[in-house]
C-alpha cells in the first residue's frame, strides 16, 4: 500500500479527504494556487505547497510537492464552465511533465461523466466516452494523455455531479422558471461516497481502472429538484414540457462493485 500520497488540489473535496487519509495513517501533501492558501492550510497542520498551473508553465513548488509521493490524487478544477477559453489539456501536460521527473507512479486523475454525451443514453465503464461539448473533449483528451504515459499506472475516477455540505445545486435552481431537462435522469454523488471511493482505490491498489463514480439513484430531474427544494423549505423551480422521446444519459457503474466491492453510503 502507497503510504505517501500527493493531492493536487486541496478543495472542497481535496481537503476532507487529506484528513481522513491522515486518519488512516498515510502521509499526505497537497497543493494550492496561492502562498495565502498554503500559509492558512500549513497553521492548520497540512503539509502544503503553492502550484499554479496555466497554459503557459507551473509556477510554485511543484517537485516539493511530489517528491518521494508514491502516488499523486489530480483533482485540478478544469475551469471549463465558465467559457472562459481555459487549455486544460496544454495545463495537464506541463504537469505530466513534472510527474515524469518525479518519484510518483500512480495515478488517480479526477474526471467527469461529461465525458459521455447525452446521445449516449444508459452507460457504464464498458462504454467509450463520446464526448459532444469543449469541455467534455478537452477532458477525454486529458484522460487519454494520462492513460497513454506508460511509466504511470492511472486510474481515471469520473464523478457525477457532486453535492454534500452546503452544496446542494436545487439552491440555485430555487424559483426559476421553464428549465429545460426535466425528465433527464440525475448523476450525482455525496463528497462522502467520493472519499470513500478514492480511499478504497489506495487501500486495494486499483490502479489502471476506471470508475463511473455515480450515485445509483437516478430520478428525473424536474422530480427530484422540486422534491429537493420543498425539503430545503425553498421555492420549487417549474420545467418546461419535456419530449418523451428525448435521450438522456444515464451513468452507471459496473467496475465499483466489481473491483472494488463498493456499495454506496450516503443517500442523494
Amino acid at each position: 500500500m502507497s503510504k505517501t500520497i500527493a493531492i493536487a488540489g486541496l478543495g472542497w473535496l481535496g481537503q476532507p479527504l487529506a484528513f481522513r487519509l491522515t486518519t488512516l495513517g498515510y502521509t499526505v501533501k497537497g497543493s494550492v494556487t496561492t502562498v495565502e492558501k498554503a500559509t492558512l492550510l500549513q497553521q492548520n497542520g497540512f503539509d502544503v505547497y503553492p502550484v499554479e498551473i496555466s497554459e503557459s508553465g507551473i509556477e510554485g513548488e511543484v517537485q516539493a510537492l511530489l517528491n518521494n509521493a508514491d502516488s499523486l490524487i489530480v483533482m485540478i478544477p478544469p475551469g471549463l464552465r465558465k467559457n472562459t477559453g481555459a487549455d486544460y489539456v496544454l495545463k495537464m501536460i506541463h504537469l505530466l511533465e513534472e510527474i515524469r521527473n518525479s518519484s510518483v507512479s500512480k495515478i488517480i486523475l479526477v474526471s467527469s461523466t461529461s465525458v459521455y454525451s447525452d446521445s449516449q443514453g444508459k452507460i457504464t465503464e464498458k462504454d467509450e466516452p463520446v464526448p459532444d461539448t469543449i469541455a467534455g473533449k478537452q477532458l477525454r483528451q486529458v484522460e487519454e494523455l494520462f492513460i497513454n504515459t506508460e511509466e504511470l499506472k492511472t486510474t481515471i475516477v469520473r464523478f457525477g455531479g457532486l453535492i454534500g455540505g452546503s452544496r446542494q445545486p436545487v439552491k440555485y435552481l430555487a424559483g426559476r422558471k421553464d428549465l429545460a431537462d426535466g425528465n433527464a435522469p440525475v448523476n450525482l454523488i455525496n463528497r462522502q461516497d467520493c472519499i470513500n471511493i478514492l480511499v478504497e482505490i489506495l487501500k486495494q491498489n486499483a490502479f489502471g481502472k476506471v470508475f463511473n463514480a455515480v450515485n445509483p439513484y437516478h430520478p428525473k430531474k424536474a422530480d427530484y429538484y422540486i422534491q429537493k427544494a420543498k425539503e430545503l423549505s425553498l421555492e420549487p423551480p417549474t420545467f418546461m414540457k419535456a419530449d418523451s422521446n428525448e435521450i438522456f444519459k444515464q451513468v452507471d457503474s459496473e467496475n465499483l462493485k466489481t473491483f472494488l466491492n463498493y456499495s454506496f453510503k450516503i443517500s442523494i
